[in-house]
């Protein structure tokens, strides 16, 4: 079974519809009592729709075209009936998330150098600031990879936090995978190459990197996840192949905030929304992978160990919008 394959489980939309009730209770709420007493589709509601997705943490930018998007259609498919916005909101909202997400692979593909046929590890670097969940989310990732059928290895290029570094060893003796670990205090780019050379030595599948959660100054994180990256393309061209940012969703418009820093400091390719479940600001999933043109590629919904699921922006939309 490939990684992704096993992400989308059944079961999986059950978990998500129950972790996004209190998004819906504050959404939904606000977006009925916009509803009530309306007559027809006009420009005062759209504006109090407006501000009920502002307030349910979608972002001002992205609300301002959700609410565009659907003066168009109404405008162009004579949509007037109050009761037709649901439906407006849900159709937009999944096609604005779907053009952000791109093509979903089938698996982490083990990819091969074309000059000796040798196989060699699909390299994924996680950032994020501390306290989102960036180590839980590589310990759930790394279970689900390997229940998958793959193998992994962890780097604790986090060196400059005690905590850090023994939670993502404590992870792989949890998930039973090995983990590249060097102290504290030592260069992170270090514990990235070795990390990724023992992937290559070891023909592991995958190497997942964990890096420390300082939000500093731009130009501080900059060089720091630079060199980060540098260091593992020494020894890998072509690596990282995934860059994933992990947001925590309870933050609402400050994790916002966060992927702004760091998308500017390296190239982030995926986003994690870790949390959704404790939250009413799961909103802030539409905003920030429209914003920043990067795909959400995994959402936390629970404490279990597989609680971390494959993204789909149609199923999100389902639970978002299902009464």
């Amino acid at each position: 079974m490939g990684i992704f394959k096993f992400f989308g489980k059944k079961e999986n939309k059950e978990k998500l519809d129950k972790s996004l009730e209190k998004t819906k209770l504050g959404f939904f709420s606000r977006i009925s009592k916009a509803i009530t007493g309306k007559s027809r589709i006009d420009d005062d509601l759209l504006d109090e729709v407006e501000e009920a997705l502002i307030l349910g943490d979608v972002g001002v930018e992205t609300t301002v075209k959700i609410i565009d998007r659907i003066r168009r259609r109404v405008a162009k498919d004579k949509y007037t009936n109050p009761d037709e916005l649901d439906f407006l909101l849900r159709d937009e909202i999944t096609q604005m998330m779907l053009e952000t997400a791109g093509q979903i692979p089938d698996d982490f593909r083990v990819r091969e150098i074309q000059s000796n046929g040798q196989k060699f590890p699909f390299v994924i670097m996680v950032v994020g600031v501390n306290g989102v969940g960036k180590t839980t989310t590589i310990g759930k990732l790394a279970a689900q990879i390997k229940e998958a059928g793959q193998t992994v290895i962890l780097g604790a290029a986090d060196t400059f936090r005690a905590a850090a570094v023994e939670q993502i060893k404590i992870w792989g003796q949890r998930v039973n995978v090995p983990v590249v670990d060097k102290g504290m205090n030592v260069d992170p780019g270090a514990v990235a190459f070795e990390t990724v050379q023992k992937a290559i030595e070891g023909n592991f599948d995958v190497a997942i990197i964990d890096t420390a959660g300082r939000l500093q100054t731009k130009t501080g994180l900059m060089n720091e996840l630079t060199k980060i990256k540098r260091s593992i393309g020494k020894n890998l061209e072509g690596a990282p192949h995934e860059v994933i940012l992990v947001l925590d969703a309870s933050t609402g418009q400050n994790a916002i905030s966060q992927a702004a820093a760091f998308t500017e400091a390296t190239d982030v390719t995926a986003l994690a929304l870790t949390k959704l479940d404790g939250t009413a600001k799961g909103g802030v999933v539409i905003g920030v992978s429209e914003q920043f043109k990067v795909p959400v590629r995994y959402v936390g919904v629970g404490e279990g160990i597989d609680d971390l699921q494959l993204f789909d922006p149609r199923e999100f939309a389902d639970s978002l919008f299902k009464k």
